[in-house]
């Protein structure tokens, strides 16, 4: 069944409704008809099992016949702080961080970022990175789009994460499997019992992290935890971190 999502539900009428690239994309990319069945995320948590009742390259309009709440989402909100990388690497990081939970993206100006843009470009590179996290949501049945957050420095990044309950900084230099192991322990236990509600990982661009950045970050009260005896690529480190602590955060 074909996902979709909008705000446009109109509860009171039992129905929903599709525009703008919604509307065209399962009209004339999917080729949907009347009385096809789709599957709809409002953005909040519940999921509405509809039924075309018409529908045309500006407007589908479908009738509600099923709410469900959505299982898809982890229990504490995860931003992926990702030291930018060369290449279109960020384009899977992208794909893959919403396939695994997390709720925010942002990319990240570290010391050792090889690419450089000026603001414009930036701009619009998060809003074609925002369409690939839209589409990762609908493939994936999340329950929400997340957010690609604005092209952020180093410090300003730190700053942002100080908001959230706990950090995770993933670093080669880092040792002790039990202590990793224990951090993320701890962080399924303080999710269960609702201690904490957000968590920040901060990863690394191809060159690794400088010292001093490490040293902001553990003083923003970071958890420096190993990965294991493999050094892991930039594009992967994220999505390793994320693929362990979705196993162990996911409801049965």
């Amino acid at each position: 069944m074909h996902r979709f999502f909008t705000e446009e539900i109109d509860s009171a009428a039992g129905t929903i409704r599709l525009t703008d690239t919604n509307a065209r994309h399962a009209a004339q990319v999917l080729r949907l008809a009347e009385g096809d069945r789709i599957e709809v995320g409002s953005g909040d948590g519940r999921d509405y099992t509809c039924r075309i009742r018409s529908i045309t390259p500006e407007e589908v309009v479908a009738v509600i016949e099923d709410i469900s709440g959505n299982a898809a989402e982890l229990p504490i909100q995860i931003t992926l702080y990702q030291g930018f990388p060369k290449g279109d690497k960020m384009d899977l990081i992208l794909q893959k961080a919403v396939e695994l939970g997390a709720a925010r993206i942002v990319p990240v100006w570290m010391s050792r970022c090889v690419v450089k843009m000026d603001a414009a470009k930036a701009a619009k590179r998060r809003d074609r990175y925002q369409a690939i996290a839209e589409a990762a949501a609908k493939q994936s049945g999340r329950g929400v789009i997340p957010e690609v957050g604005t092209f952020l420095s180093m410090k300003d990044a730190v700053e942002d994460a100080r908001k959230l309950d706990r950090i995770l900084l993933p670093y080669e230099n880092a040792e002790g499997m039990d202590a990793a192991r224990a951090y993320i322990d701890a962080i399924a236990k303080d999710a269960k019992t609702g201690a904490i509600q957000s968590l920040g990982i901060f990863i690394g661009p191809e060159g690794g992290f400088e010292e001093s950045e490490v040293s902001a970050l553990e003083e923003a009260g970071a958890k420096t935890m190993t990965l294991g005896h493999r050094i892991l690529r930039t594009e992967t480190a994220g999505l390793a971190i994320l693929s362990v602590l979705g196993f162990t955060l996911d409801a049965d």
